[in-house]
Parts: structure tokens; sequence; C-alpha cells
């Protein structure tokens, strides 16, 4: 067994154990940092499979962006874990068969990708001259600019969708209209009130009082 195949088996086992510790850990905080040890691990892998720019995507975008985004947000919101495991077991037979249905699907997309890797006649080789970065880049902007942009404009709309349920009003938020933000006057900010001068008068001081001494 050479050294990329075993790195790949010690890449894998760990990223299935640190995904495997996503879904059971109790404090959602660790559940985030499994994650991130998730994303590093298949990076690790598109790096052993030459996919570079793939790789240092991967970490620039999720872990160092909407991980931290993430790990912030349930730092901040205190989630109470006990509350949202209420009723688990009675969804867990849906969720297991979504699941079931969802790797179902995977499974008959990646085989078909790797019988296309097994056949030798259906790999093109590689321009001269190019890398891996530029060959993807005319890949995306060419024959997949389309999926692409709907991509983006899905992207958007839940961009969007999420701001608009963050701005809602609801009784534990501190809502505030962008509206009456905007119509806001500088004078309505702070209101001077004039107040007549006031002196303190001072403490009364004490009288001494003296007591008469008695006669030896």
């Amino acid at each position: 067994m050479s050294v990329t195949t075993g790195l790949f088996y010690v890449f894998s086992a760990v990223l299935l154990i640190a995904a495997f510790r996503v879904i059971t850990a109790r404090n959602p905080v660790h559940a985030a940092l499994f994650l991130v040890l998730t994303f590093f691990q298949a990076s690790m892998i598109w790096m052993l499979l030459k996919a570079e720019f793939l790789s240092i995507t991967l970490v620039l975008v999720y872990v160092g962006a909407v991980m931290v985004l993430f790990l912030f947000v349930v730092m901040m919101m205190d989630i109470n874990v006990e509350n949202l495991r209420v009723g688990f077991w009675n969804h867990f037979p849906f969720a297991a068969a979504v699941g079931v249905v969802i790797a179902l699907e995977m499974a008959a997309v990646l085989l078909g990708g790797f019988r296309a890797v097994d056949d030798p006649s259906a790999l093109t080789a590689a321009p001269s001259g190019l890398s891996n970065t530029q060959q993807l880049g005319k890949l995306i902007y060419t024959e997949y600019i389309y999926p692409l942009e709907i991509a983006a404009a899905i992207l958007l709309v839940a961009m969007i969708a999420a701001i608009a349920l963050t701005l809602r009003a609801r009784k534990d938020s501190k809502y505030v209209s962008p509206g009456d933000q905007v119509r806001v006057k500088a004078a309505d900010r702070m209101t001077v009130l004039k107040m007549d001068a006031s002196q303190v008068a001072p403490p009364p001081a004490e009288s001494a009082q003296s007591t008469p001494e008695t006669p030896a």
C-alpha cells in the first residue's frame, strides 16, 4: 500500500468519526468544531486527488467564513439542547427514510462517475500548460454558466429570506422598523430641557452643647 492510499484511509476515518460526532455531540459548540474538523479532512482528501483549487476553496469558504459565522451564532443564541431533543425519536423514522433515499441517490450518481473513471477511453487528456484551476474555471464559465447563475440566484434568495426572518417582529427580539429609522430627524433624537437653577442649602451646623461640670 502506497503512502497516498494510507493517508486517504486515515483522512477518511477521521472524517467519518468527526461527521458522526457532529450529529451526536450534546454541545452545539462542540458539534460546530467537529464540523470544522470534517471540512479539514475533506480538504485533505481533495488535495490527495490533486484538486488543489477545491481543497483551498473548502478551507477558505467553509472553514474560514461559514463555520466561523455558525460558531458565533451558536454561541450568541445559547441554544437549549434539551428542548431540541424533545420528540426526537418520534421523527426519527421519517428522518432515517429521507437519509436512506439521499444515500441511494448519491450512490447512483457516484457509481456512474466511477465507471467512467475505470474506463480509460472515457478519460480525456488535459491540455498541456493549463493548471487544474484554469481548466475548472473555463469549464464552469463555458459549459456550466447557466447552472452557476441559477445557484447564485438561489443563494441570493436564501440570504434575503434569512434577513427577512431575522428582522421580523417577535416578542423576544428588539425589533425596530427600518422605515422609522429612515424617517427619524436629528431634532427627535434628543430633547433639551430648560430648568431653573437651584442651590442646595448647606447642612445645618451642629450646636455645641456644654454640660455643666459637677463640683468635686
